[in-house]
């Protein structure tokens, strides 16, 4: 079985993929298909319609908004995805965290991008300000409208390299697209004047090959972002100050709160410590939730605290 196409846009009724000699072909899918297809996954195809899907890596996912326990993929095959930001009020190092913590859950490599620099009264602190959080990745300072800068991504637009696009609407990213394209394939628009968020013009995903080789994905902004379920010690690679201190606090099981020679309360910013445990407990529900077994144990706990809070709110004082 040959995976010689590429799924390039999801359309709702079908797919446009981009067969082996780069042409587009609108494909639908065979009945009883195990997974629904996205973007950047390689598809077998028989007679138009996709019969089956290349196990897949790299798959960048969020938590459903709907509670469902299962993650949504954003795109498949990644090697690495550009988190953009900008200046103003779209910009926000606790969001690129999340997302951080998102790639690394999905076994990609990151680079922050900090575009609209030439907006910025003072863009070297703001990329202070992203190291401050962007741990292993680098963060680079670009201007997508003007160019100033986007020499610096040129190494790792790798042939053969897929790279995702993701941050939030109005940061420029189908701009950037655009620039790494060389033409003016996705629709640009500019903030909102009124309070300068961001707008979205990219209303779904869509890969498209660059002129050296590699594979770009842009994507419609996402304000919220969810990471799926980190496995491992994937919030320990992103947080690595927050584990490192763990690692020097008095006592091996130390909860990091009034515990004496707490080297996390100690040697960590605090926003940054609250930001790891939120983290953290967010994803420790996301997995009970998708284990019944847990979830029902955790339900089960609740309630039975929230029978001891009414009962002691009734008691006479």
């Amino acid at each position: 079985m040959h995976f010689d196409h590429r799924i390039a846009s999801d359309r709702g009724a079908d797919f446009l993929a981009l067969a082996p000699d780069g042409r587009e072909t609108i494909l639908r899918i065979t009945p009883g298909l195990a997974d629904r297809p996205v973007v950047g996954d390689f598809a077998a195809v028989e007679d138009g319609r996709v019969v089956a899907l290349a196990p897949r890596r790299g798959v960048l996912a969020r938590a459903r908004h709907d509670r469902g326990t299962a993650p949504q993929p954003i795109a498949a095959n990644l090697d690495l995805v550009f988190v953009v930001t900008a200046p103003g009020r779209e910009f926000s190092p606790p969001r690129v965290e999340r997302y951080l913590v998102a790639i690394a859950a999905a076994g990609a490599r990151a680079v922050v991008v900090l575009n609209k620099c030439d907006l910025a009264r003072d863009p070297a602190a703001l990329v202070a300000e992203l190291y401050g959080v962007s741990g292993a990745a680098p963060v680079i300072a670009i201007s997508a409208e003007y160019g100033e800068g986007c020499e610096g991504l040129d190494e790792f637009l790798e042939a053969g390299t897929t790279i995702a696009l993701v941050g939030s609407s109005g940061v420029g990213k189908s701009t950037l697209a655009n620039r790494l394209l060389g033409a003016e394939r996705f629709a640009t628009r500019a903030a909102r004047a009124s309070d300068g968020r961001g707008v979205h013009t990219t209303t779904r995903r869509e890969l498209v090959a660059l002129p050296g080789g590699a594979w770009l994905v842009d994507t419609p902004g996402m304000r919220a972002f969810a990471p799926w379920s980190a496995a491992g010690d994937v919030l320990d690679d992103v947080f690595a100050d927050v584990a490192g201190a763990a690692a020097r606090c008095r006592f091996r099981d130390c909860a990091h709160g009034v515990e004496p020679g707490c080297a996390v309360r100690d040697e960590v910013e605090p926003a940054r410590y609250e930001r790891w445990r939120a983290l953290r407990a967010e994803l420790a529900y996301l997995d009970r939730r998708a284990d019944p077994v847990a979830l029902s144990d955790e339900k089960r706990r609740w309630k039975s605290l929230t029978k001891l809070a009414r009962a002691a709110s009734r008691r006479p004082r």
